[in-house]
């Protein structure tokens, strides 16, 4: 049986620029991300990415739009990641260096592909036009992607 973990992932942007954060530990570690983890009890997905984005940054936002979902499965592991990305433009705080994660800012020309997730430099295309995405992604190891669906959609299931 298939067990669905459901996560989120909140990338920040304001004109030209994403906040990414690099994860020090966990999960990740050692790779560029927006910010996000694990819906917990009780919890709306999207009370989930805004406690996460503030755990992980100290970024508060009222205002979050979901563009992407995305399915990841990694070979050997019976549970599927459910990743919902949410963006917004409108925060408050100043971002600032959590036990999890380091963030910074990157111009969208300068996005750190090379110590991103391997499948990042195939959405964010799709993220940073506005466009919105479902996705699936089969892993082996944390580096190789074996195969993958992404396509643009109206409407996301959680809207």
């Amino acid at each position: 049986m298939v067990m669905k973990k459901l996560l989120t992932l909140v990338l920040v942007t304001r004109p030209n620029q994403v906040l990414l954060g690099m994860k020090k530990r966990g999960f990740g570690m050692g790779r560029w991300n927006g910010f996000g983890g694990k819906v917990e009890k009780g919890e709306t997905i999207l009370e989930a990415a805004k406690r996460e984005l503030y755990e992980e940054s100290s970024l508060q936002t009222e205002k979050l739009n979901e563009i992407g979902q995305i399915d990841f499965e990694f070979v050997g592991d019976p549970q599927i990641l459910e990743v919902h990305i949410f963006t917004t433009t409108e925060f408050d705080g100043d971002p600032t260096e959590s036990p999890e994660m380091r963030p910074k800012w990157f111009n969208v020309k300068d996005i750190p592909f090379d110590t991103m997730w391997p499948d990042d430099h195939l959405w964010f295309p799709l993220f940073l036009s506005g466009t919105k995405f479902k996705g699936y992604f089969l892993f082996e190891g944390h580096d190789k992607i074996l195969k993958y669906t992404l396509d643009k959609v109206d409407t996301l299931s959680s809207e």
